[in-house]
């Protein structure tokens, strides 16, 4: 794939400035607004994109032999939260509470993406159900209940409560020492918030814990084998990530990542793995 220039005698400073920012794909939900069906992305991430530096692009679903023509152009991967759980078949288990929101559309795509990504070492960002179908994706389980694990927490936010309650601070995370994450943050612990129903169980082979909670819940990993940049975080640091120092710097060291990768694009020095 050739990419056109960054820049030429006729482009606005703007646009050349826009042209030289790391593409990130942002993959859709899929939603019935009415009786019809809507791809969908949440502002917060698509802005949690640009404070990393790059510039967004949501993709609503892709069959099998579009998956690495998309990540031809993609500088980037971010896996976003959503209402929706991975389906647990994709982890050999029966659904538990089939109340719950699905979507199985996104499964389908972004579980195999999430492989070529690794393959590729294309930076990957992945939040609270980015983080979950990572694992799935990857190997692993999911408890599907983890309030009702035996030394676990309820995790979930306050029903009806309001979003800047809902997404307040909640706990600390304990960053295991020599990892990725202590190494962005640079501290030990932190206080994150947290709005999820699922967890991680059974951590797939290759992933490396990187912070858990205080009742041991995973909150974080990283892709241990990956060439590239991927960690993953159980709460969401997209969310006022532009007034939370820990969020910026994980959105910092992301769109690093990005940037670097897109520089090895064009120095020739990057493209897909077999």
């Amino acid at each position: 794939m050739t990419l056109p220039p960054t820049t030429s005698p006729d482009v606005a400073p703007d646009a050349a400035a826009a042209a030289a920012k790391p593409v990130v794909l942002v993959p859709a939900c899929n939603r019935m607004l009415g009786e019809h069906p809507f791809h969908i992305a949440g502002k917060k991430y698509l802005d949690a994109v640009r404070l990393a530096g790059g510039l967004p692009l949501i993709v609503p679903s892709a069959e099998p032999a579009e998956i690495d023509v998309l990540l031809d152009m993609a500088d980037g991967v971010l896996l976003t939260g959503s209402p929706s759980n991975v389906h647990p078949s994709h982890y050999g288990e029966e659904v538990l509470d089939p109340s719950l929101p699905q979507d199985p559309l996104r499964d389908s795509w972004t579980l195999p993406l999430i492989r070529r990504v690794v393959d590729r070492g294309i930076p990957l960002l992945a939040i609270c159900r980015g983080t979950q179908e990572t694992n799935v994706a990857l190997g692993g389980s999911l408890h599907q209940a983890v309030h009702t694990i035996e030394g676990h927490d309820d995790h979930r936010g306050a029903e009806g409560a309001r979003a800047t309650e809902l997404y307040g601070p909640a706990h600390d995370v304990l960053v295991s020492e020599g990892g990725l994450l202590e190494k962005i943050v640079g501290q030990p612990r932190f206080e994150v918030n947290s709005v999820h129903g699922q967890a991680v169980n059974r951590l797939a082979d290759g992933l490396r814990v990187e912070a858990r909670a205080p009742d041991g819940v995973v909150e974080a990993f990283s892709v241990a084998d990956s060439a590239g940049f991927a960690l993953c975080v159980q709460w969401h640091p997209e969310w006022l990530a532009a007034d939370n120092p820990v969020s910026m710097k994980l959105l910092g060291a992301f769109g690093e990542a990005c940037r670097q990768y897109r520089q090895r694009w064009r120095e020739g020095r990057r493209g897909p793995h077999p």
